[in-house]
């Protein structure tokens, strides 16, 4: 049964890609809905027009012209999926694959044309974007073999400055490495970053300069909602008994104002051997002791309390570059590389590493207000400055 012939106009016109149609001069007689949608012209500007109104150029329009009469590798007369380019109302040029077909009567002449044109802007940034997955994806494995080779390095260095580096030189070179290594880590995570975008499929982006867009590799939530902590999470160091010894009643002062403020039970020692009497008399969850101290060192401080104390965690702290009494690099080879601080101390860090070395459940469990991540422990070749 043949369909009537307003089925076929109503199917023409209703189309969402662009369908022209024009007589032997070039007119153009047939103008559907989806070429006024997608070119922005109305019918009533292009109907009886010459076809140039679409095209940025006179030669485009011979060009896709000669390879429709030439054939383009098909019938005569006939161009499937051809490139060109249309121009919209606004002046815009827009990419379009086009099918047409020269319209020829009873005799051979050709009467006119028609044509079938589709906006492949969006094709082609599919396909721009899954060449560039693959770009990052590849870039991305090649840079994480060389990422390898430089962490084993850096592990070798540190062996080395561990064995051969003067004191003075020990506490410079490790803290070099341990920014290397720090920048490394970074380094990684951007390009698991760019895999986990590319295997998804879906970025945010961000301007950077005079409106042009970059990528936002984000990488620490930064982009989410922040709640607000719930109340029983606010303060997960409380309760923790903690001895502070140094030989600075200051520090001392400073340290346990800003530990009592994390609702800590705190109590002062002013040498390690006043600390260890406290230690005897009460039963204490960490102990963040100075290095350089006049009778007993925070090394020797160490040691005893490991030897009556091996489960009490110890953190050290110091505000010396030059280590004459070999009480930093001693430590640090002795596994305290992770709880070894720089004076001033970072509060923030601080506190992370006290949760870490007293309540490892919880820090592993629990995303805490002094990270944006549940807090993990240092790494045994982790510096923390």
């Amino acid at each position: 049964m043949s369909l009537p012939v307003q089925y076929f106009q109503k199917l023409v016109e209703s189309c969402s890609d662009i369908i022209i149609a024009v007589d032997k001069q070039g007119i153009i007689t047939f103008y559907n809905d989806g070429a006024r949608q997608n070119l922005g012209f109305t019918p009533e500007e292009v109907l009886g027009k010459k076809l140039l109104v679409i095209y940025p150029s006179i030669e485009e329009a011979r060009r896709v012209m000669a390879a429709m009469r030439a054939g383009d590798g098909q019938a005569r007369g006939r161009l499937s999926n051809f490139e060109t380019t249309f121009k919209t109302r606004k002046g815009d040029s827009i990419p379009v694959a086009i099918s047409a077909s020269i319209i020829y009567d009873d005799n051979g002449n050709e009467v006119g044309s028609i044509g079938f044109a589709k906006d492949i802007r969006e094709i082609r940034r599919r396909d721009q974007l899954a060449t560039l997955c693959e770009i990052a994806i590849g870039m991305s494995h090649e840079i994480n073999n060389s990422l390898e080779v430089l962490v084993n390095q850096v592990e070798m260095l540190q062996k080395y400055v561990d064995r051969a580096a003067t004191d003075e030189d020990y506490i410079v070179e490790s803290d070099r490495l341990a920014s290397v290594a720090s920048q490394i880590k970074k380094i990684q995570a951007i390009t698991g970053r760019i895999g986990q975008m590319a295997e998804e499929g879906e970025y945010g982006t961000r301007e950077y300069l005079d409106g042009k867009m970059m990528t936002d590799l984000h990488l620490n939530g930064g982009d989410q909602r922040c709640e607000r902590p719930k109340p029983d999470a606010r303060y997960p160091l409380s309760g923790l008994k903690i001895l502070i010894v140094d030989d600075d009643a200051g520090v001392c002062q400073s340290l346990g104002d800003l530990l009592e403020e994390e609702q800590c039970d705190i109590e002062t020692a002013s040498s390690g051997v006043v600390a260890m009497e406290c230690l005897r008399d009460r039963k204490f969850d960490l102990v963040l002791s100075d290095v350089v101290m006049p009778d007993m060192d925070g090394y020797q401080l160490y040691q005893t309390v490991k030897k009556e104390y091996p489960n009490l965690p110890v953190i050290l702290m110091t505000a010396f570059n030059y280590d004459k009494d070999h009480v930093i690099k001693r430590s640090c080879l002795q596994g305290l590389q992770g709880v070894i601080f720089k004076k001033p101390v970072n509060p923030v860090v601080l506190k992370k590493v006290l949760l870490q070395q007293s309540r490892p459940e919880a820090a592993a469990a629990m995303t805490s207000p002094l990270s944006a991540k549940p807090v993990s422990a240092p790494g045994a070749n982790e510096k923390i400055i």
